[in-house]
């Protein structure tokens, strides 16, 4: 596979990642963090960091508005519970080094 293929179809996984994390606004940070120890901002900042990487300055908001598909106050306020406190002490004690 030629690298242009390759990022393409990275390119095309990636849209379809964050298609499918817009649509299942019941799934919460905190239940991703706990499971695969990455959440959908953690999934900004890495975008943002790639954006940095190649010289395109682009700040933290923008960078969530992007993977949450709206300004992230307001996903939160529509979408984001309050963690109980079993999760939050999942969280705690697996939380990833970064």
């Amino acid at each position: 596979m030629d690298d242009k293929t390759k990022t393409e179809l990275e390119a095309a996984a990636f849209r379809r990642l964050v298609e499918h994390l817009r649509e299942r606004t019941d799934v919460q940070n905190i239940d991703l963090m706990n499971l695969a120890g990455f959440c959908r901002n953690c999934l900004s900042r890495w975008y943002r960091e790639a954006a940095e990487a190649k010289g395109v300055a682009l700040a933290d908001p923008a960078a969530r508005e992007i993977v949450y598909g709206m300004p992230y106050d307001e996903w939160k306020a529509k979408y984001q519970s309050d963690a109980s406190a079993e999760k939050k002490a999942a969280f705690e004690k697996n939380k990833p080094a970064h």
